[in-house]
């Protein structure tokens, strides 16, 4: 196990991180998926009883990435948001979180989760589906015959049985990479591995390889 991992994708050095992010060390820019602030809000709001401190422990996670990586971009692919924007906890702290990081470029590429998002006020750079140096970043995956796609949206996991649970993953296959989802509190599924694809779990912020078939 190690805490990060060197890939080449696109024929671009990057590395994986344990704590389900991505790290593009060309432009000190750091990648994650699926964030969903304030999804147990609306869990709440729908009766369902959710212990709080969710969002605020995502993002202490998210923070301690920043500062370790001395990182200038931060680039969401989508669902930042889970549900409508309503000013509930999540929000200020989210605020409080970006006040402390000012000087930091953050980018969303807008997921399925985020129609509110032109609305919420988050302080962010929205953007649909981009390319950027050898790379599409979205939110659902998808093929393109020009780019590497780095993705979210599926949330993969991967049992493994030793351990008796799931684990969220980074998912590499031809010319495309699922991140992991960054919230904590998000399910996911384990997709069928097919073969010569690369699968790396995120095991308390380690990365344990899968052999590849």
């Amino acid at each position: 196990m190690a805490a990060e991992l060197p890939v080449q994708l696109g024929g671009e050095p990057m590395r994986l991180l344990g704590p389900r992010a991505l790290w593009w060390p060309a432009r000190q820019a750091l990648l994650i998926a699926d964030l969903h602030l304030g999804k147990a809000d609306v869990f709440r709001r729908a009766g369902i009883a959710l212990p709080s401190g969710g969002t605020e422990d995502d993002l202490q996670r998210l923070q301690a990435l920043v500062q370790q990586q001395a990182c200038r971009e931060l680039w969401i692919l989508g669902d930042i948001l889970h549900g409508p924007a309503h000013r509930a906890a999540w929000h200020r702290q989210w605020l409080s979180w970006r006040e402390q990081h000012a000087a930091l470029d953050v980018h969303v590429v807008r997921g399925n989760h985020d129609r509110q998002l032109p609305h919420a006020a988050l302080q962010v750079q929205i953007h649909d589906d981009l390319r950027l140096g050898p790379f599409l970043l979205c939110h659902e995956p998808r093929q393109d015959a020009q780019a590497h796609v780095i993705a979210g949206h599926v949330h993969p996991q991967v049992a493994l049985p030793a351990l008796r649970r799931r684990f969220p993953a980074f998912w590499l296959r031809q010319a495309q990479t699922v991140l992991p989802a960054f919230s904590a509190f998000t399910a996911g599924v384990v997709p069928a591995r097919q073969r010569g694809e690369q699968w790396i779990a995120c095991v308390e912020d380690q990365l344990v390889p899968l052999p590849v078939r």
